[in-house]
């Protein structure tokens, strides 16, 4: 048992600083303008333009439900005109940013490990250094920018439709008056409020990028070590999504502290 869990250690260990240093390989081509706009620009439209439909969808049904469900708990103490309130907030500090990060990594972290570890597979990577082409410059940097450009709007657009669906089903269907609705939610939800859920969609673009891309990077075994690193990509990013966000939640919380 316990060479188990030393073994785990320093698996765990390995896996942490093989992702610091591909970020940091990473993060030092941005820096140098080792960027290529054409690879950019299409990453964008593949993580970003092409999320916009499942991250909607999410947050728009997430605000419904938990607009159902805080009205069903307020009623009871006559505090129906709190939902508004405590739904956007919720949105913007947690739910949004959470969900975003989990339904990109699922879609997008997911295809950057495949396509990644299947060129990994067929040599073409290898096939890139021959021709004095750095694999880092040429896959990972785009899909890292492209990342931390799209993610930031992708949370916003999650939590802007939950909200918008919270506004519907508290106002139109659950009969929540909706000048009180607006009015609690003017003034419980700030620009504080909309800026940890940036920071917080920011952190999570460079969970899922580099732990996707690590992923891809280590694949083999052929087909079989694909479909591997794939399941440990959507695994580790959803996991690492949920770890992190618990630290910056705290972190945050100082900075922008919740009803102030």
């Amino acid at each position: 048992m316990v060479g188990f869990f030393s073994k785990a250690c320093v698996a765990f260990l390995m896996f942490l600083g093989q992702v610091a240093q591909l970020a940091g390989e990473t993060i030092l081509s941005i820096l140098s303008g080792r960027i290529r706009p054409k690879l950019v620009v299409q990453q964008i439209a593949e993580i970003g333009f092409r999320s916009q439909l499942v991250v909607v969808v999410t947050g728009a049904f997430t605000g419904a439900v938990f607009t159902a469900q805080a009205y069903f708990q307020f009623a009871s103490l006559n505090m129906e005109t709190a939902v508004g309130p405590v739904v956007a907030v919720s949105m913007f500090r947690e739910l949004g940013p959470v969900l975003a990060g989990l339904m990109v990594a699922s879609r997008v972290g997911a295809a950057m490990s495949a396509e990644i570890g299947t060129m990994r597979v067929t040599q073409q990577i290898d096939a890139l250094r021959a021709l004095a082409v750095n694999p880092v410059d040429y896959l990972v940097v785009p899909r890292a920018v492209a990342m931390f450009v799209s993610m930031p709007f992708l949370v916003v657009e999650c939590v802007g439709c939950g909200i918008l669906a919270s506004y519907y089903v508290g106002v139109e269907v659950l009969s929540i008056p909706g000048v009180y609705f607006l009015a609690n939610t003017q003034k419980f939800a700030d620009s504080s409020d909309i800026v940890m859920a940036l920071v917080k969609g920011f952190f999570f673009a460079g969970v899922i990028v580099f732990i996707s891309c690590r992923e891809g990077l280590n694949a083999k075994d052929g087909a079989v070590g694909v479909g591997r690193a794939t399941t440990a990509t959507v695994v580790n990013c959803s996991l690492a999504i949920l770890i992190v966000n618990f630290f910056l939640t705290m972190a945050l919380n100082i900075l922008f502290p919740a009803g102030q």
